[in-house]
């Protein structure tokens, strides 16, 4: 037998990262997107702006509302240009670093997977921006003397994204090359 056919093929690092990206995007990034942006289009055509619809009486409504800012409505009070210029900037340099980060090698399948949380959600209120000029939220948690601020899928996926990654870099096991 020839060594050559018995030698295992050594991994091309570029396109095994290329491949990383491409299933984090197929199956994490591109269905956070399509389900924000089909939950906000529910929303919009189907319930009259400022509408509450108790889902859970008392904890959870559908509340549709139109954010010109970010979360918590941060910058809403800004110039409209400013916030579009500002927020616009934002979201692709944010997609350009997530984008790089799944994409690395040394990422972790945790982290890939929290980054390509974070870009669906980033890509889903960065369409509502290009689009509408404004984020669509609908979720809302209240209880007694508690209300949390209306919020979207892309809101969510951001969020669990951001703790995924807190706590993979917490729990994170030392490589090799760390250790020497």
């Amino acid at each position: 037998m020839s060594s050559a056919l018995s030698e295992t093929p050594t991994a091309n690092p570029v396109a095994e990262a290329a491949g990383n990206h491409r299933m984090m995007f197929l199956t994490v990034t591109l269905p956070v997107f399509a389900l924000d942006q089909l939950t906000k289009h529910l929303v919009s055509s189907g319930m009259g702006l400022h509408r509450e619809i108790p889902v859970l009486p008392g904890w959870l409504d559908l509340t549709y509302t139109l954010n010109p800012g970010a979360a918590f409505s941060l910058f809403a009070t800004m110039p409209a240009s400013f916030r579009r210029i500002f927020f616009i900037a934002l979201s692709l340099a944010a997609i350009v670093v997530l984008s790089t980060l799944i994409a690395r090698r040394s990422t972790s399948r945790w982290s890939a997977f929290a980054f390509a949380l974070i870009l669906g959600g980033t890509l889903g209120n960065l369409y509502d921006r290009l689009v509408n000029g404004v984020v669509t939220d609908f979720i809302y948690f209240h209880h007694a003397w508690f209300s949390y601020p209306v919020f979207n899928l892309a809101d969510s996926a951001i969020t669990i994204g951001v703790a995924v990654a807190v706590l993979d870099s917490l729990f994170e096991r030392p490589s090799a090359q760390s250790r020497v």
